[in-house]
């Protein structure tokens, strides 16, 4: 069976997330995802969701996105003598050690394409840190690994967030008397 385009840059894609929020491997074969961290990471966050929502203004670029970075992991890795599995894209047939090194350097200042690769890495953060591409309380209940992670707290049964205490340990201002019971204006 051949592996699709679209599945073989989905690879690309995950590793990359991987690298940039690790997470634990999905399966003892995932390939994608290194398994350098306990828990779920920016893939299990929905990393690639995130990137193909059209929102992001980045899905038509993804696969030349995929390309070019499976193209410096080929030049990367024949600059140091690393062998690549072929059976896999050449940025997934990188170690996780490897992988960090090469992202490091598409990321550092003075890189000609360092505005592409941290822009595609804010977007695996975003995955992990906010679940931009799904409601909140629908991430929660489907036990989003970065909401959890940082502690988020779930919403009521009626879906709506309220906090009995004040961050500040005090009110800050008086509510306006046109607010109604749900904190809306008349």
């Amino acid at each position: 069976m051949r592996t699709s385009d679209v599945e073989l840059r989905t690879m690309t894609l995950e590793a990359f997330a991987d690298t940039i929020v690790p997470g634990e491997k999905r399966s003892p074969d995932d390939r994608a995802v290194a398994g350098a961290s306990t828990g779920g990471g920016a893939v299990q966050a929905g990393a690639i969701e995130l990137l193909e929502w059209d929102a992001t203004g980045l899905t038509e670029a993804l696969g030349d996105l995929a390309a070019a970075l499976d193209a410096h992991a080929r030049a990367h890795a024949a600059e140091r003598g690393l062998p690549l599995d072929e059976t896999v894209p050449s940025f997934v047939a990188l170690d996780f050690t490897q992988r960090t090194d090469l992202v490091r350097r598409l990321t550092t200042p003075g890189h000609p394409e360092k505005e592409l690769w941290v822009s595609l890495a804010l977007f695996s953060n975003m995955a992990y840190d906010s679940a931009a591409h799904m409601h909140t309380a629908d991430a929660l209940a489907a036990g989003h690994p970065g909401l959890l992670a940082m502690g988020f707290e779930k919403p009521g049964a009626d879906g709506l967030w309220r906090f009995p205490e004040f961050s500040y340990g005090r009110a800050l201002a008086d509510l306006h008397p046109d607010t109604t019971p749900s904190g809306s204006p008349k």
